[in-house]
């Protein structure tokens, strides 16, 4: 009868390890669901400056609450976790800048001057261990 409790408890505790891994794994990947809705919702669709903006906005505030640390130069480095990086490529000049510049040269100065000029998000990126967002491309489509 001692046997057949002991194995029971065992089968309990394995089962029960089982449950937690499973819960939170689910738990961790809605959570990754949730956050990536704001993002996903613009690859491959074209934009305005100022609905770029409002995604420049949202994942530098992300970095912040996250205290994802700095270079040097002021750029958000790649935690693998949560930080998130976005990049535009401007047909101006046919360069590629970080939303760290433009939101060092001022986010009112990008939607004065790129307000009804159209962006698109070609490319998005994400964290292999949390599967979150971690870099988005923009891509100026009209001038």
């Amino acid at each position: 009868m001692k046997k057949f409790v002991i194995i029971l408890i065992i089968i309990l505790v394995i089962l029960s390890c089982f449950t937690y891994w499973y819960l939170n794994n689910k738990a961790r990947i809605n959570n990754a669901r949730v956050a990536n809705m704001k993002y996903e919702n613009y690859l491959n669709e074209e934009v305005y400056g100022n609905s770029l903006a409002t995604v420049i906005n949202k994942a530098m505030d992300n970095n912040e609450k996250e205290k994802v640390p700095k270079n040097n130069d002021g750029i958000y480095i790649d935690n693998e976790q949560n930080s998130i990086n976005i990049e535009i490529k401007f047909l101006d000049n046919d360069k590629t800048y970080s939303m760290e510049t433009i939101f060092a040269s001022g986010i009112d100065n990008f939607i004065k001057y790129y307000n009804q000029i159209k962006f698109k998000c070609v490319k998005i990126d994400y964290h292999k261990s949390t599967n979150k967002v971690k870099y988005m491309l923009f891509e100026q489509i009209t001038q």
